[in-house]
């Protein structure tokens, strides 16, 4: 198999003809910084990557953000300012073999003088071997390594490469910055649609909502929306049409996954049903599991609810075995139900900051002996045939169901874990609970019980 030939080290970093019939967001896509739209905190006047990109100075870097939001155009322009020679790898198609063709040119280049931007697309799926085989080069400033990726850099990219290299985090683009990219497509009569295209109002702002913070997809539902109009204006109806449905920017296994799960659950825990019932229907819609939503609601209802209202969790749980016995679309019902209960019940977190503070005790200072008198029968009477420890007080024997009886170790005796809140049911939790140790401690002061 003849190998691969790779673009000449001195060829334009930017091709100016590019072909009439390409995608609109292909001819669109910017040629300077200057035209480049969006991420002000990066590319600004005073941005993180303005301050630090100069001709002969580029980092190595990972550029983290949501399809469309300006990636790999960055990644080029930056290249094109520090004046390096542009190498472009997608992590999907490229092995270790090809990472070592790379590198093998870059050398080459360096000794005549040159510099490499290597720029790898989907940088988080390589894996631990091809990282690695970059790590050293990086390193030694062979290469300068651009990777572009949609996931959380800190979980996929293994941490000795990641700590050689800065994290940028690029956002969706917000309604300005999209507008201006689709006002300039529309303009343009080089590359863009001038002469060819005409958007009403209501067009447009249907066209922005559409996209999502995405360009790629704001330029590729026009072009849709310009062929099948024809010579008609582009209103909403053309535009909805042209998108089919709106393309949720969601992964179920990414960022959008754990960023959204995130919002739902502190929704619950902030007593904000709305935003619950939100967030919840943004994970159905883009087709999140639905006994992961499910699992989240139970956690809630023990972790953030508790024994405020122990209702909270009988009904959690009976969603999750609904959604498990029923499954999408009539599961919504129960999650939604399940959802607004637990995020308008009131809260507390004592129980599970009780468990945690009697977990903490145990890893500091081991697991203490049983006292004799809880352990099993067997224990108690061959105890009180040798003469020591006392028998176990049965507490139904007693007034309020309870007696005076230590229950922790020897040594932890009075140590208090858990105080009810005063929210809900807990309240009368505890009040319950002050009065039995009130009656205990008059019994152990020689009161009556």
């Amino acid at each position: 198999m003849p190998r691969r030939q790779r673009p000449d080290p001195t060829e334009p970093l930017f091709d100016a003809s590019v072909a009439a019939d390409a995608p609109l967001a292909a001819r669109m896509r910017p040629r300077t910084l200057e035209e480049f739209v969006g991420q002000p905190h990066l590319v600004g006047d005073d941005g993180a990557l303005t301050r630090v990109v100069k001709p002969g100075h580029l980092p190595s870097m990972v550029l983290w953000g949501p399809p469309g939001s300006g990636k790999t155009t960055l990644a080029r322009l930056l290249a094109d300012r520090a004046g390096g020679s542009w190498r472009q790898l997608s992590a999907v198609t490229s092995g270790v073999a090809d990472v070592r063709a790379l590198v093998a040119e870059a050398k080459a280049l360096r000794e005549a003088g040159g510099r490499t931007v290597a720029f790898i697309d989907e940088l988080h799926r390589f894996n631990k071997s091809q990282q690695d085989a970059l790590l050293p080069h990086v390193e030694d400033g062979t290469i300068s390594l651009i990777g572009a990726t949609t996931e959380n850099p800190y979980y996929e990219i293994n941490s000795p490469l990641l700590s050689r290299m800065r994290v940028y985090r690029l956002e969706p683009l917000d309604a300005d910055a999209l507008g201006a990219i689709v006002d300039r497509a529309l303009a343009d009569a080089d590359r863009g649609l001038a002469g060819g295209a005409r958007l009403t109002d209501e067009g447009r702002a249907t066209l922005l909502d559409l996209a999502g913070g995405d360009a790629r997809q704001a330029l590729n539902v026009l072009q849709s929306a310009t062929i099948t109009a024809g010579d008609r204006e582009i209103g909403a109806e053309e535009v909805a049409e042209a998108a089919q449905q709106r393309l949720l920017a969601y992964d179920r296994v990414g960022d959008q996954h754990y960023e959204a799960a995130s919002a739902f659950i502190k929704s619950m825990r902030g007593n904000d049903p709305d935003a619950a019932l939100y967030w919840l229907a943004s994970m159905v819609a883009a087709g999140e599991d639905p006994t992961f939503i499910a699992r989240r609601i139970v956690i809630a209802a023990s972790e953030d609810v508790g024994n405020a209202d122990p209702r909270a969790l009988g009904l959690a749980v009976a969603a999750m075995q609904a959604t498990e016995m029923i499954g999408l679309p009539e599961a919504q019902y129960a999650l939604a139900q399940a959802a607004a209960y637990v995020a308008s019940a009131p809260k507390s977190n004592r129980a599970g900051a009780a468990y945690f503070a009697a977990l903490a005790e145990i890893q500091e200072k081991g697991r203490l002996p049983v006292p004799l008198h809880l352990r099993p029968s067997s224990h108690r009477r061959l105890a009180r045939e040798q003469g020591y420890g006392k028998g176990y007080l049965y507490p139904h024997d007693y007034a309020d169901a309870d007696v005076d009886q230590e229950y922790l170790p020897d040594n932890l005796v009075g140590r208090v874990f858990y105080e009810p809140s005063e929210e809900g049911l807990e309240l009368k939790i505890g009040e319950r609970l002050q009065r039995l140790r009130r009656l205990r401690l008059e019994a152990r002061r020689g009161g009556k019980a």
